[in-house]
């Protein structure tokens, strides 16, 4: 099953690349993109994503960030979404603008944070507030750390309505600290994605985080900090088969357009086995399964945001 995904991702790719060869510079960004169909498990269609990508770029303003690459991925994620990819994205840009009325900055990830909570129903009216709220707590114990990048996670965590959220990511973050990993933003990334699950308690997520990651570093994964969001996410699944990761992995490096993007590629390779898990176990009839599909098209897109606005720093500097 999960080869099928491989395949079905490296055929999108290939389609992308070849219709996109101009117009997106960074191939990454296209990998990303093209996973986006696979772990939806959403058949592509090329022509109905070029219809979504113009749309996207007629309906936005001359100067927004959607008129750049990243109209692609959330194209992607519109036609994943809904059988409706206008009125979705309708939805999505009132669902924005709400957000910048209740004090969020414009940009890439208040775009992210709206589309991380766009379902078919109608969005809790006071959440953009409550969201706001919490991000500015979030600022205040990670000065340093919390930008517009955690966005995304501050409107999912206030979804959630839970008491003394803020101090229950710390507890997350000085504990893994204290067993060892290494304090930053990939850290508070992952005191983010475990604070989402809501059906065991912190010990037994740490507990499994633990485990998760002295396993992959049996198969002889060197971990590193960008692979934290990686090991919460595993984290979800119990008893993760860390020998299939290191596998998918393998064959992901093997693959002549993606044996570059190692780091990428470790990405995918988790998402793919915990979205194929999703459907093969009892997590795909929870609560959580949502929470876990969310989490992945938020990294995908994501990172496809960072790559870009990096890119735009780059050019702003040359042009300078």
């Amino acid at each position: 099953m999960i080869q099928d995904q491989i395949d079905q991702y490296e055929f999108i790719y290939t389609t992308l690349k070849k219709r996109l060869r101009w117009q997106v510079s960074d191939q990454r960004a296209l990998m990303l993109t093209a996973s986006i169909y696979c772990t939806n498990d959403r058949a592509f269609d090329v022509e109905r994503f070029m219809e979504i990508s113009e749309m996207i770029k007629k309906e936005t303003g001359m100067f927004s960030h959607l008129k750049t690459q990243l109209r692609f991925s959330f194209a992607a994620l519109l036609d994943v979404k809904s059988e409706d990819p206008r009125l979705q994205f309708e939805r999505l840009q009132a669902l924005y603008d709400r957000l910048i009325e209740a004090g969020f900055k414009r940009g890439i990830f208040t775009h992210l944070a709206a589309l991380a909570v766009l379902g078919e129903e109608e969005t809790d009216s006071s959440l953009p507030e409550r969201a706001l709220a919490l991000y500015k707590r979030m600022a205040k114990e990670h000065l340093f750390l919390t930008g517009h990048s955690d966005y995304p996670f501050a409107v999912l965590l206030a979804t959630k309505e839970q008491e003394n959220i803020v101090s229950y990511i710390e507890s997350f973050y000085d504990q893994l600290n204290h067993e060892g990993f290494r304090k930053g933003n990939d850290l508070q990334t992952m005191s983010h994605i475990l604070s989402l699950q809501e059906e065991e308690g912190p010990e037994a997520l740490i507990s499994r985080v633990l485990r998760v990651y002295d396993a992959l570093r049996s198969e002889g994964i060197r971990m590193k900090p960008a692979y934290y969001p990686q090991v919460a996410l595993l984290s979800f699944v119990k008893d993760a088969d860390c020998g299939r990761i290191r596998s998918i992995w393998d064959n992901l490096n093997r693959i002549k357009a993606f044996k570059w993007h190692k780091d990428v590629n470790f990405m995918m390779a988790v998402n793919f086995y915990v979205s194929n898990h999703l459907e093969d176990s009892s997590l795909a009839t929870t609560s959580l399964s949502t929470t876990i599909e969310t989490l992945i098209q938020a990294q995908q897109t994501a990172m496809i945001a960072t790559m870009s606005a990096s890119a735009v720093a780059t050019s702003s500097s040359n042009d300078s």
